[in-house]
């Protein structure tokens, strides 16, 4: 879990089957696209929106940042069935559900506020299950519906605990009577793990938590692993062989590797198990971990780039493909009886593949085809079968309002840091603007321990429209470079990591790419904290700043970092720094500090309610800048945590952004 970018509260585990990849990108990001109601002709826009010569057309706000068609589809388990999300007559985003081949969608989930923003089917196929906080306070609920249900009709709260934040941590076809969740109903800091029945709402206590910061579950849902973190930043895998048996330490990582240590999950003999590690090597590999005797097979290794993610076979856990984020999302076949299968993916649609999930009888699968310059499309494959060669059948794209439109295209660049380090990222040019002198938007990604990749994201593409070089860069620290790159950024914010976003610009500029007297910084949460620290620590670099529920003082941000973060707390003092122990060190790296010395203007975005970022790391940086005089703007969102979730408060938020932005580097804009 990245401290800056909570865990999905719905992702049972780190398989391929929990991933989104239109979906946000860190922590504030606002979930990519929707289709537009009553979009903006381009050409009745203000003549501040300059149509300039070769340009493309505009692309309306309201396509870009409303809500998706459709997203995030599950396959039931029966292979019968396809939920997504999509938005209700409201505009707000709702669980839809029925029979795929037929078509025959309706509307079961009936919330008015937020939205649904993460679901599962429950093993069984009779529920669905998903959850819910208030105004983004993370206290997530977890709830049931019948997938046949019309709008709502008997949902279920399963978690009725004020305060009490809801986890779901395994779902598996082999308990379909059953699902895990972690709730911290006995102490805010920790997550004790019970088996709960979605049927009735019975709770049953499967392990106590004890310092821990994830549960592994073998095909029974009995707990049988845990991470345990350990104050000078080493994990221990523990195990054991029942619920009644004492935990064992199966091995341990030294803080240089415990970032990578994930389990996934025991194979269906109980005794070995899946789960990535650096340990011996630079970069996370996939191994298979005896639990009795602790002997490791490496099933996967790339010598420069971590596994990212497993999928295994369903019923026996199996390894079968392995997911590695090099300059695409690589998918690299274990199996050889899915050759087939993977060539028919391949040669169905350009693009990145995702495995989306597959049904119990593994006859099925739910696939993405994710690109650079087009909505992503969402396909059932039919597997080679009976002499059937296998085949993908078309469902729907995200957004079928895109089609047609100027998108761009995403290119990976590298360049050598000031200290010799490579470090690699993406440009965006914008379509018919040429590659000479642009002016350029420094897109920071959050975390920080995440990193940017390649594909559809509506931000990129948005600021590519208005006639920007959009340059992100995964700087040091950034994961899936392996350990020795992350760990680079180790108390760096502020300082080595701030550097390698100003060489990215420099280097954009060597090459005549971009303006260097015409560039933004512009980032959320980790990324809002990089906005912040350029306009403070080298304001001349940067014409405007955009800073989004983006810590200013990390004396206060790290103090004030939620309970339910537990262990992860000490994570965080570890790689930033502590405030009990170091606290001029942590104040040299604080925008707030400085202040004094920010002279471009900067535009601050706010979810009253985020419990991560809190409001006051925003306000107290407005209020020094109020002091000295600079010219700011501080948009404030009542009922927003962590990030824009509202379709309106995402639309007043980036019509805000594009005319700050177009007032201070000359961009377009639409009114």
């Amino acid at each position: 879990m990245d401290p800056m970018d909570a865990t999905d509260a719905m992702d049972p585990r780190d398989s391929m089957d929990a991933t989104n990849p239109v979906g946000p990108a860190d922590g504030w990001d606002p979930v990519d696209p929707v289709d537009p109601v009553d979009p903006v002709d381009p050409a009745s826009a203000a003549p501040g929106a300059g149509r300039a010569t070769g340009l493309p057309p505009l692309i309306p706000r309201s396509v870009l940042f409303g809500n998706p068609h459709r997203m995030s589809p599950a396959l039931s388990p029966d292979g019968e069935r396809l939920a997504f999300l999509a938005p209700a007559a409201s505009g707000v985003l709702n669980v839809h559900a029925g029979p795929w081949r037929d078509r025959a969608f309706r509307q079961v989930t009936a919330d008015a506020g937020r939205g649904v923003r993460a679901f599962a089917w429950s093993a069984d196929g009779r529920h669905i299950l998903y959850v819910q906080d208030r105004d983004g306070d993370e206290n997530t609920h977890l709830y049931a519906v019948d997938p046949d249900a019309r709008d709502g009709a008997g949902a279920r709260d399963l978690t009725p605990y004020p305060g009490v934040q809801a986890r779901i941590v395994s779902v598996d076809p082999r308990r379909p009577d059953r699902l895990l969740v972690g709730l911290n109903l006995r102490d805010p800091a920790v997550h004790d793990a019970y088996r709960l029945d979605p049927a009735t709402g019975a709770l049953e206590l499967a392990a106590r938590d004890a310092g821990f910061s994830r549960w592994v579950a073998d095909g029974e849902l009995r707990v049988r692993g845990a991470l345990r973190p350990h104050p000078d930043g080493a994990v221990s895998l523990l195990v054991r062989d029942t619920e009644t048996d004492p935990w064992r330490e199966l091995l341990r990582a030294g803080p240089e590797d415990a970032p990578a240590l994930r389990p996934f999950g025991f194979e269906s003999d109980g005794r070995h198990l899946l789960l990535l590690s650096s340990q011996d090597a630079d970069t996370a590999r996939l191994l298979r971990v005896d639990s009795v005797t602790g002997r490791r097979e490496v099933l996967y290794a790339d010598p420069a780039y971590d596994v990212d993610g497993v999928g295994v076979r369903p019923g026996t856990g199996e390894a079968q493909f392995v997911l590695v984020r090099r300059e695409r999302n690589d998918l690299e076949v274990l199996d050889p009886a899915l050759a087939e299968d993977f060539a028919a993916l391949r040669a169905a649609a350009p693009g990145d593949v995702t495995v989306l999930g597959r049904d119990r009888a593994d006859r099925h699968w739910l696939v993405q085809h994710n690109t650079d310059d087009a909505p992503a499309g969402y396909r059932v494959l039919h597997r080679a079968r009976d002499g059937a060669p296998a085949r993908t059948e078309y469902l729907f794209s995200h957004l079928p309002a895109l089609d047609g439109q100027p998108l761009a295209r995403v290119e990976p660049f590298r360049f050598t840091a000031r200290d010799g380090l490579t470090v690699h990222g993406y440009l965006t040019f914008p379509p018919g603007a040429g590659r000479h002198r642009l002016p350029t938007v420094l897109c920071v990604h959050g975390g920080p321990w995440t990193r940017d990749q390649w594909g559809f994201r509506a931000e990129t593409q948005w600021l590519a429209n208005r006639g920007y070089l959009c340059v992100q860069v995964n700087f040091r620290g950034s994961t899936g470079y392996g350990k020795e790159f992350t760990r680079a950024g180790d108390r760096e914010w502020g300082g080595r990591m701030q550097d390698d976003l100003q060489d990215a610009v420099r280097h954009c500029a060597a090459r005549g790419h971009t303006d260097p007297g015409r560039v933004a910084v512009f980032g959320g949460s980790y990324g809002g904290y990089a906005a912040l620290a350029g306009a403070a620590f080298t304001p001349a670099a940067y014409r405007c700043a955009v800073a989004v529920a983006a810590p200013s003082s990390l004396l206060t941000f790290i103090e004030s970092v939620p309970a339910t973060w537990g262990p992860m707390a000490a994570l965080l003092r570890r790689r930033v720094g502590s405030p009990e122990t170091e606290a001029d060190f942590l104040r040299a790296r604080s925008p707030l500090f400085a202040a004094d010395r920010i002279r471009i203007p900067l535009l601050v975005g706010q979810g009253a309610r985020d419990p991560r970022v809190r409001r006051a790391e925003s306000e107290q940086l407005v209020a020094a800048l109020r002091r000295s005089g600079v010219p700011h703007e501080y948009l404030l969102f009542p009922d927003e945590g962590h990030g824009f979730v509202r379709p309106r408060n995402r639309l007043a938020f980036y019509a805000a952004a594009e005319r700050f932005l177009a007032e201070h580097l000359g961009g377009r804009y639409e009114e």
